[in-house]
């Protein structure tokens, strides 16, 4: 009786299960899906049903529901590894599909993961364009922008604030124009907010790098007011608590910086977003630095150097942290502490200038390399002083004279230079296009156009009430805008240019901006206290960087030179 009441139930348990796995088997995707999407990201439990979702999606040939099944798995994966590994997947299997639209959604997320977990710039960027070019012929606009979006976060890395606002702006407006949308669904609407408040915070970096800070608060406050105890943002609400801490700091309120650093930090630390992170960390630094209190400053600083040690990563803007901590152990006499934190900074130099190899003039401007590599094996030599100390000091002698040699040939070429263009200030002023020449301009005797010459001077009389006006320092302004200005054509400007002007178009619009701010700085005193990226907003030059390098070609000192020895002949 008992060996049948246990067959009986035996059978009843492998009937049931049966059952199971066939109710199993004939889940249908969505149904699969929904018993993961509750789970929240980086959270590997939600791999036995994300496991299930790929496994059919294999089974059937179904590449669209694969890509989405490999995009659930770089989302839930707890490692960088795994969730580069699950985007590489997403991209074979988009291309499986066909589908440019889920090719270039495949790239784009591959691009992300680079971004945002390994802050690798160079190959974040390759895949952004792989998903820029698919992305061409396709009609979803919402992923469009999330590419726009991702190629202006680059832009503003790199520097080119003015450029990546076009980006952000671009974005912030379709995502906003979405979420008021009525037929979208309610997952849509969460991500389109999700990309207003990440164009909203990209916008403010800007301008904070900028120093406009009115704009800055101002998308502060809406971002915070949006965000601010809601669950599903409070990644967005940390990101608008470290840009106030931020500000904060840039307005010397260095107590309420260091309360919304570390407001911002917990969720940023959850989700290792440790760039972010680490820029809280050097501006809580700074903020304890204003109140004086050396201690915590140094301590925070230190965790900065941790994220650098651990992720070889550092954001140009908080590069002065090791300036901050080589200054600090300079004073306390350590020198281990000092020749380590030095040796930090110039691997942090290496691999800033690895992605960016025009920022080597910035890093150079505040702290020479030349210098870092002297002063590295002066510390060397002074850990030997025990052993010989007579010949650290002869080695030390020799440095601090190569370095004053170095310093007192730099400073009299450049202003050698300086003497030179003052001379031809003074001498020659500026002629009728703004430009410093040596002698009035004379028409060419052979004429290589064969433009009829009213038109030529008709052409010649715009462009000489053109540079009167000054309006060669509108932001923008192209060939074909000067053109059309003038009432002509393109071609026809470019040759009058080439032939009565004696330089292509870029070159002359070029000497005219450059010249005509270099007059107001030599002339008007005010000037002398304005920022660069004011000399070049006023004469319609795109950015600092830009404004510098042709000040440079043109004059012959970078701008900075100019006015360092300009302020200096005035005082004396």
């Amino acid at each position: 009786m008992i060996a049948k009441r246990t067959t009986f139930l035996l059978f009843l348990l492998i009937f049931f299960n049966f059952l199971y796995s066939q109710q199993r088997k004939a889940k249908s995707f969505e149904d699969i899906r929904k018993e993961y999407e509750q789970y929240e990201e980086n959270d590997i439990n939600a791999f036995q049903y994300v496991d299930q979702y790929i496994s059919k999606a294999k089974k059937e040939k179904n590449y669209s529901k694969l890509v989405q099944g490999y995009k659930d798995g770089v989302f839930y994966s707890s490692s960088n590894e795994n969730k580069l590994a699950y985007a590489d997947s997403t991209i074979g299997a988009a291309n499986l599909s066909e589908d440019n639209e889920l090719i270039s959604m495949a790239y784009l997320g591959k691009g992300i993961v680079y971004y945002f977990n390994y802050k690798r710039y160079q190959l974040a960027l390759n895949e952004y364009l792989q998903a820029y070019q698919y992305s061409k012929t396709i009609k979803d606009e919402y992923l469009k922008h999330k590419i726009i979006y991702h190629l202006g976060v680059v832009k503003s890395y790199l520097g080119y604030y003015e450029d990546a606002l076009i980006h952000f702006k671009e974005c912030a407006d379709y995502f906003s124009s979405e979420i008021r949308e009525k037929k979208l669904h309610p997952n849509m609407v969460f991500n389109n907010k999700k990309g207003y408040f990440n164009s909203l915070h990209q916008m403010v970096e800007c301008y904070l790098d900028l120093n406009d800070y009115r704009k800055s608060d101002s998308l502060i406050d809406i971002g915070l007011k949006n965000t601010v105890g809601i669950k599903d943002f409070s990644q967005e609400e940390s990101y608008f608590l470290k840009c106030k801490g931020i500000s904060c700091y840039y307005k010397k309120e260095y107590k309420n910086a260091i309360r919304f650093l570390n407001q911002s930090l917990p969720r940023m630390l959850k989700n290792n977003n440790f760039a972010w992170a680490s820029v809280n960390y050097f501006y809580i630094g700074k903020s304890y630095q204003g109140l004086e209190n050396e201690e915590m400053a140094i301590g925070n600083f230190k965790k900065v150097d941790s994220i650098f040690q651990k992720y070889h990563f550092i954001h140009p803007e908080i590069r002065k942290n090791y300036e901050a901590l080589v200054s600090y152990y300079k004073k306390q006499r350590d020198v281990g502490q000092e020749l380590y934190y030095t040796k930090q900074l110039l691997k942090a130099d290496s691999i800033i200038t690895q992605d960016f190899s025009y920022l080597s003039s910035k890093i150079h401007k505040e702290y020479d390399t030349g210098v870092l590599y002297d002063e590295k094996k002066k510390l060397e030599r002074q850990t030997l002083w025990s052993t010989n100390i007579i010949y650290g000091l002869i080695a030390l002698m020799i440095v601090l004279m190569i370095l004053l040699i170095i310093k007192y040939s730099r400073e009299r070429n450049i202003h050698r230079k300086y003497i030179l263009l003052e001379e031809k200030i003074r001498k020659n002023q500026m002629d009728n296009r703004g430009a410093i020449t040596e002698g009035e301009f004379q028409f060419p005797k052979e004429r290589k156009s064969k433009i009829d010459d009213d038109k030529v001077q008709n052409i010649l009389e715009k462009l000489e009430q053109f540079e009167e006006k000054k309006q060669f320092n509108q932001k923008g302004l192209t060939l074909t805008k000067l053109a059309l200005k003038l009432g002509t054509n393109a071609n026809y400007l470019s040759q009058v240019i080439n032939e009565y002007k004696g330089s292509n178009f870029n070159k002359y619009l070029g000497e005219l901006r450059i010249n005509y701010i270099t007059q107001q700085i030599y002339n008007n005193k005010t000037y002398l206290n304005y920022t660069i990226e004011s000399y070049a907003e006023e004469c319609g030059i795109a950015s600092r960087q830009n404004f510098s390098d042709l000040f440079y070609e043109i004059n012959g000192v970078r701008p900075k030179d100019f006015i360092k020895n300009r302020k200096r002949e005035l005082d004396n």
